[in-house]
């Protein structure tokens, strides 16, 4: 069954919490699956390797599972309204991948988390899809026919889903947020069965 990565990285469980509801809506589409992966920690100073497996939740990213892979759901916490670096350090280990074209032509979206309305989702969505076009991926946004989109108080852009954590970094999602998240998630699957017709 053709897979779509779900690659994330979450310190606080956010963004997490996003890429399985945009794994729900994945799994949606008749006929496709998500395959959820995280990509591991970064420090300047390296103490000790980190385990090849984590604690808990998603199973690190490889670099086949980009080559094995339909599409491409791509979610980061805003660090100063870009990726964090975890995200941004894997993209950039990803030079063969864009020599040989193991990207281009798969469709692709974009989530994240931030502390605040205006703490720089937008930014943060638009500066993670750079690398995925020089890929020469085709990115997807949430039309606004998605209600919620309309209505939300929250997270939820037109560039990609989002969620506002607040202050106290809680992870837990919005109805609206989920929503988009999947509906997010269901567009990128539906996105990807057409091209593999």
């Amino acid at each position: 069954m053709p897979e779509i990565l779900v690659l994330y990285y979450s310190r606080g469980g956010s963004v997490a919490q996003l890429a399985r509801q945009v794994a729900r809506g994945i799994e949606e589409v008749p006929g496709m699956q998500a395959r959820l992966r995280t990509v591991p920690p970064v420090a300047p100073v390296t103490e000790a390797a980190a385990p090849p497996v984590p604690e808990d939740g998603a199973p690190y990213v490889h670099k086949r599972d980009l080559g094995e892979c339909v599409g491409l759901a791509l979610g980061s916490p805003t660090r100063f309204g870009n990726m964090a670096a975890p995200v941004k350090h894997f993209i950039d280990t990803l030079g063969a991948e864009w020599a040989s074209g193991t990207l281009v032509g798969k469709p692709a979206a974009v989530f994240t988390s931030t502390a605040t309305q205006h703490g720089g989702q937008e930014s943060t969505l638009l500066t993670m899809m750079v690398p995925l076009l020089h890929h020469g991926m085709l990115v997807l946004g949430i039309p606004f026919t998605e209600a919620a989109l309309n209505t939300t108080r929250s997270g939820g852009t037109p560039y990609g889903a989002s969620h506002v954590a607040g202050g106290s970094d809680d992870p837990a999602l919005t109805d609206d947020e989920k929503q988009l998240a999947r509906a997010l998630g269901r567009r990128l699957a539906d996105a990807a069965r057409k091209l593999q017709a």
